[in-house]
């Protein structure tokens, strides 16, 4: 990863973001990605020979768009990211998993994915996401196995407002006994947000019990949309 990237996950408090996870179930990690590694990546999207498969939302009845699945090896700044951002998500999964009585995750990605490969989840999961005008994606959790990290990261790669309009990041959050609460985010190009991948322990008047997270991006009204996904299990 290069050093500016990794100076500026040096700079999150991350005290004020674990905050934030459990008030929320999502949180802004700030700026992530330069204007010159966005480009890149939104290139890349065209490169045929870097993702392992390609899946039209609209087949599947996921939504309207396109998603490609990075093969691997994944591309180094991607490679980077995931096992920069793992290392310190990984605390704060760990006082999720505490507090929902859950066994704790290790502490590196390498072992994360040891066991992944245990229990046969070996594709790489990391994404690059592209919607047009009228595309969107259907509210969704991103379980792909047995083994999954409670945690995973959404980097936009276009500029809301001059890129594309519309295309929203969403948020749905269901409590037991309550009715849904919405979210609706706009980050910035290369502002990565952090959110539940599916569950969340919230603190209630009788104890912990799991809030379930769904997200989706809104219908865009205009232009072009292109995301990085990085989620930090792999498939089945």
């Amino acid at each position: 990863m290069s050093s500016s990237c990794a100076a500026r996950l040096a700079r999150v408090d991350w005290g004020a973001l674990a905050r934030r996870l459990d008030a929320d179930g999502w949180a802004r990690l700030g700026p992530l990605l330069s204007a010159a590694q966005c480009a890149a990546l939104c290139r890349d999207f065209d490169r045929d020979r870097l993702f392992r498969s390609t899946v039209d939302m609209q087949r599947h009845r996921f939504g309207r768009g396109v998603y490609r699945y990075f093969a691997a090896p994944l591309p180094p700044l991607v490679a980077a990211l995931r096992v920069a951002l793992y290392a310190r998500l990984a605390p704060l999964a760990n006082a999720w998993a505490a507090a929902l009585g859950e066994p704790a995750y290790p502490t590196s990605l390498s072992a994360f994915l040891a066991q992944c490969r245990a229990a046969g989840q070996t594709r790489p999961t990391p994404l690059l996401l592209r919607y047009q005008a009228g595309d969107y994606n259907c509210l969704h959790q991103d379980r792909y196995g047995a083994v999954a990290f409670p945690l995973q990261v959404v980097i936009p790669l276009s500029t809301a407002g001059r890129d594309f309009a519309g295309g929203e990041l969403l948020f749905v959050e269901q409590r037991p006994r309550s009715q849904s609460r919405g979210m609706a985010v706009v980050p910035a190009a290369g502002e990565a947000v952090v959110f539940a991948n599916a569950t969340r322990p919230v603190r209630g008047t009788r104890g912990v019990y799991r809030a379930q997270l769904r997200h989706g991006v809104s219908p865009l009204a205009r232009g072009q949309r292109v995301a990085l996904g990085i989620i930090f299990h792999d498939a089945a």
